[in-house]
């Protein structure tokens, strides 16, 4: 039992020794080999070399066909491979281009004689007296001093016009006021209205109307509804103005009377009437 614990210790012993010391280093081994024999011997045969120029051919081939596999993806189609949605132009299918043609314009410009081009109809024509309306009626503007006549001429004809002596009577139970002529010819306006718009179809206005820019609000409110203006002028002499204005039993100052004479235009055409009627004094034969 000694003996086997001895040996066994000394074993132990010599293992621990053996993993201190480590591998025993490597040694260089050289061996002989046997001579070749004649039989065994190998025969090299050399390789072609490649052709070059064939080997470019195909390289370019295949580069060819990659491109054209690339290029053959769908019009439309981005670049980086990502679909997009479309983007629709405004105006909706049906909108043309600029500078497409239609199909006609397209046959007639390729030389096609046999099918016929339509243009397209010209605009009507539009003239001034299809633009026109009718005139509903007419206003007459009396133009003449005082003392022409004009008074006596419209009862000579049964007529009732508006007048400013009556105005004035109504107004201020004078004809002869003279300190209100705003308001007076104001309010001769709003009555030439109402008969506009009541569609009277003759109106006639007595006062005297001297100047252009007197019969310009008158002119302006007849056409303003429609109507027509006309005017009767008094083309009677300053001298018998003042002779019959000196038989009523309200005068006007022969001073006032030569002013107003100094003022007085014929109407014209230009200023926008439709008829002139002239109203001159009948000669005394002598």
């Amino acid at each position: 039992m000694r003996k086997w614990m001895q040996d066994k210790l000394k074993r132990r012993k010599k293992s621990e020794e053996a993993a201190a010391a480590g591998p025993a280093p490597l040694q260089p081994a050289y061996f002989e080999s046997p001579p070749e024999s004649t039989s065994s011997k190998r025969e090299t045969v050399e390789a072609p070399e490649p052709d070059v120029s064939n080997e470019a051919n195909l390289n370019r081939e295949s580069a060819a066909d990659a491109e054209s596999s690339a290029n053959a993806k769908p019009s439309g189609a981005p670049s980086d491979g990502v679909r997009r949605p479309r983007r629709r132009r405004r105006g909706g299918r049906g909108r043309k281009r600029p500078g497409q043609q239609s199909a006609g314009q397209q046959k007639a410009s390729s030389g096609d004689s046999s099918v016929p081009v339509r243009s397209a109809p010209a605009p009507p024509v539009v003239t001034a007296s299809a633009t026109q309306q009718p005139s509903k009626g007419s206003v007459v503007l009396a133009v003449g001093l005082p003392g022409s006549g004009k008074s006596s001429w419209f009862k000579r004809h049964s007529i009732t016009p508006l007048s400013s002596d009556v105005l004035r009577s109504m107004l201020f139970d004078d004809p002869s006021e003279q300190r209100f002529q705003d308001l007076v010819f104001s309010n001769l306006r709003s009555m030439l209205k109402a008969r506009l718009i009541a569609r009277r179809p003759t109106n006639y206005v007595d006062a005297t109307n001297l100047t252009p820019h007197e019969r310009h609000n008158w002119i302006k409110l007849a056409k303003d509804f429609g109507y027509e203006a006309h005017a009767v002028f008094f083309d009677v002499p300053l001298e018998v103005c003042i002779e019959r204005h000196n038989r009523r039993d309200r005068t006007v100052p022969e001073d006032v009377m030569r002013k107003m004479s100094a003022k007085l235009k014929a109407p014209t055409f230009d200023e926008g009437f439709a008829k002139i009627t002239v109203v001159r004094v009948k000669q005394k034969e002598e």
